[in-house]
């Protein structure tokens, strides 16, 4: 399927799923406060040390669309009027950034209504490099977080788990986005896993790529079944091979314009 006809059919699938998950998505988000209330004593854990998990964001970062994720024009500037100011336009889902549950639900939480609890919470990451290296449309499976679990301990409630596929390696390339047929490839996580994520009352998940889905899905079932159920997803981290698996604090500085489906966000890891 084209690029094109893939993002018409999500428009419409969208369009058709309205309101669906509004009510599970209301309980989803207290349970998210809840669970990050109660993993406050793993965030004591972290050294001091900051890492930056965040692209800056350019004209040239590379988007779902293929359009150019934010636009700068001159408003204001230092010979003229003494001072520097921009007038910036951006789409939402551009860079690193933040999926709401409003992004692919109607009626649920936009990104000024995310609790500020799950917004500083535990990372796991899980290391998904050999697989993507031989599978682009590698997924982060139930058995990939059974490994984590058995090597690192349980995964705290109101976590985020991030998936390290090494695929910042690729960033500047078109490989980061596409193959050699021009077909979205890139890995990301299996329903199946954010499934069993949602059970253990995880906050949020992560990828170093541009979707949480992997780039060959048809269906975008983990957009449609985690965010509605009132968890976010952070798209395009960079630096996750300088975190550890376990004991790192994340810090995500989410936009908060009203009714928005997500945006840009400034991620922080302390270690």
């Amino acid at each position: 399927m084209c690029n094109a006809c893939l993002i018409e059919n999500v428009r419409k699938t969208a369009m058709n799923r309205r309101s669906f998950f509004a009510r599970s998505a209301a309980a989803g988000a207290a349970a998210v406060a809840a669970g990050a209330m109660a993993s406050r004593p793993a965030l004591a854990q972290s050294s001091g040390k900051v890492v930056d998990l965040t692209y800056t964001l350019t004209p040239e970062f590379p988007t779902f669309d293929g359009l150019p994720g934010i636009e700068f024009a001159s408003d204001k500037d230092y010979a003229a009027d003494g001072y520097k100011i921009w007038k910036v336009s951006f789409f939402e889902h551009s860079g690193t950034h933040i999926d709401a549950p409003a992004h692919f639900a109607e009626g649920t939480d936009t990104v000024d209504m995310l609790p500020p609890e799950s917004l500083m919470c535990p990372l796991c990451v899980i290391d998904l490099k050999a697989k993507a290296a031989e599978e682009p449309n590698a997924m982060v499976e139930p058995e990939d977080i059974e490994a984590w679990v058995s090597a690192n301990g349980e995964i705290p409630e109101g976590a985020c788990v991030a998936m390290n596929s090494g695929w910042g390696a690729k960033m500047g390339d078109p490989s980061f986005r596409n193959d050699g047929e021009g077909n979205f490839a890139f890995p990301g996580f299996a329903k199946a896993a954010t499934d069993m994520l949602l059970e253990m009352g995880v906050a949020s998940i992560g990828v170093d790529t541009l979707s949480l889905d992997p780039g060959n899905s048809a269906d975008f079932a983990v957009h449609y079944s985690w965010l509605p159920a009132g968890r976010y997803g952070i798209e395009n981290m960079a630096n996750l091979d300088e975190v550890p698996a376990s004991g790192a604090t994340l810090f995500v500085g989410a936009p908060k314009h009203g009714g928005g489906t997500g945006g840009p966000a400034r991620v922080m890891a302390v270690v």
